[in-house]
């Protein structure tokens, strides 16, 4: 029985940015750079596809345990990202929304995600997610402190869930590139239903020539959501 193959919603996990850097002999900073150049060439890719929304995770929880001086760079590199996304998103009329904890990003970072939010928050075309200080066991704890000081009886964790807060669709197909073969704690309860798609290519070398080929494998796929 085929069931629909249709992308409402990708995602992608940008893996292997340092890997690209160092076969590449260059800095770790050229490594994310690089992908963040990626990002801006997928995202026109996708919306071709008439995908409504697509979600890049940017900074995981995880990420605060690397040396002070590469998370100071990831940081700097996000400020960059996301001023120059202020005039992009209002041209192309973009739905802009984060995903994760705002608590540790400090007020620079904030303060532009918070425009961001605000001034995009009644575009209803295409949704650009991205997950900053995101991890899905830390999305569990906070959604499960939230439904206690809710006090609502008639809801579930999955009312709290950061997606569901912001009214994005659970992801349909997830990529993940850099060759390693597990979901590091992404929207655990999210992707539940989710297709993934491992690859081996490191991410600044994953560019539209690989999503392409990406979507036409998704597409072969019979999608029967436990039926």
């Amino acid at each position: 029985m085929q069931m629909s193959n249709s992308i409402t919603h990708i995602a992608i996990i940008p893996d292997g940015n340092r890997r690209w850097a160092q076969e590449n002999n260059l800095s770790v900073m050229k490594g994310y750079t690089e992908g963040y150049k990626r990002v801006k060439e997928l995202l026109t890719a996708i919306r071709k596809h008439d995908i409504r929304y697509a979600t890049f995770w940017f900074f995981s929880t995880e990420n605060w345990l690397r040396s002070d001086s590469e998370v100071d760079e990831l940081l700097s590199l996000l400020i960059l990202a996301l001023t120059e996304l202020q005039k992009e998103v209002q041209k192309e009329k973009i739905r802009f929304v984060h995903l994760g904890r705002k608590d540790r990003l400090g007020e620079k970072i904030n303060s532009r995600i918070d425009v961001l939010e605000i001034e995009t928050k009644e575009y209803t075309d295409f949704c650009l997610c991205v997950a900053i200080d995101y991890g899905g066991e830390d999305e569990i704890v906070r959604a499960e402190q939230k439904l206690a000081k809710s006090n609502d009886s008639t809801k579930s964790i999955l009312n709290f869930l950061d997606t569901t807060l912001v009214a994005v669709p659970n992801p349909d197909f997830i990529i993940r590139t850099s060759g390693e073969q597990r979901t590091s704690g992404f929207m655990p309860l999210q992707s539940v239903y989710s297709e993934w798609l491992f690859t081996e290519t490191l991410f600044p070398d994953f560019g539209v020539q690989q999503l392409e080929s990406a979507i036409e494998d998704y597409k072969k796929r019979i999608r029967r959501h436990g039926k």
